[in-house]
């Protein structure tokens, strides 16, 4: 990972350090509405995320479960643009200290302008990008434009990822690698796959220091085995299910429940 300073690596440290490991909640932008989205969030820190992850609605979002690819065509439908999402950065980041990382797809970015959107997206506070179907490979133009601006970049790793693809993401990402659990779409599922396990460990032999894992994490039960062996866990679909069926005081009760699981993993370490 790069040398400059990342403030979501640092949350991520520090979490460990006190004995847990770090909550990462996704929530889309706009969904039911610009203001509630922003509500969500703020709610989310207030009750024990440590990382904020916000989705930038998108037409075709493929590799969305069904829970947050209704959420995000209902936002789209409301009238949703780009300039939604760095308005509600601004106004999340106003009222806590979490880290707020975007979940995009590439296209919307390309279409902005890389540099624009990355110069945009550092103005309004937001911390880096998740991009999830874009490559290193591929991201020449978001690696120079986050250097020069500072920005996290969190790439993805998958089971199916070879050694060398694992070490291409890991060299890439600036934040943590976005550790995918299972093969497919996004959702809550009833038991986390043990290939998000295997995964980490072949991270972690090649030299991976900050692995955080998504896709089917809804329990506080799951979120204490993840950070048994990962950095940091990520919870989606279910924050937006509890979005969707009681709004943003159902978020923040869900948020209470998931951080309980994120306390006390290992003994913390001793200032140094």
């Amino acid at each position: 990972m790069s040398g400059t300073v990342s403030t979501v690596q640092q949350t991520i440290a520090r979490r460990r350090a006190e004995g847990g490991g770090a909550l990462i909640g996704y929530l889309p932008v706009g969904f039911p509405t610009l203001t509630e989205s922003i509500d969500a969030a703020v709610a989310l820190v207030a009750n024990g995320v440590d990382v904020i992850e916000l989705g930038l609605p998108y037409s075709d979002p493929v590799m969305d479960g069904p829970v947050i690819q209704a959420a995000t065509q209902q936002a789209l439908a409301n009238g949703f643009k780009l300039r939604h999402g760095f308005e509600a950065i601004k106004a999340i980041t106003a009222q806590v200290d979490a880290p707020v990382l975007v979940m995009t797809y590439w296209n919307p970015v390309v279409q902005y302008g890389v540099e624009r959107f990355a110069d945009d997206l550092r103005a309004s506070g937001g911390a880096g990008l998740i991009t999830p179907d874009l490559i290193p490979d591929e991201a020449g133009d978001w690696m120079a434009a986050s250097e020069r601006t500072g920005l996290d970049r969190v790439f993805l790793a998958a089971p199916s990822s070879s050694d060398a693809r694992l070490v291409q993401a890991i060299e890439a990402s600036r934040g943590f690698v976005y550790t995918v659990s299972t093969m497919g779409t996004t959702g809550a599922r009833a038991g986390v796959d043990a290939a998000a396990r295997i995964l980490v460990e072949r991270l972690r032999a090649v030299g991976c220091t900050s692995a955080c894992v998504g896709l089917g994490i809804s329990t506080p039960e799951q979120v204490r085995e993840i950070l048994g062996y990962a950095d940091g866990a990520i919870v989606g679909s279910a924050l937006v299910k509890a979005l969707t069926d009681g709004g943003v005081p159902a978020v923040a009760r869900l948020a209470l429940e998931l951080a309980a699981g994120a306390q006390n993993i290992r003994p913390a370490s001793s200032p140094t």
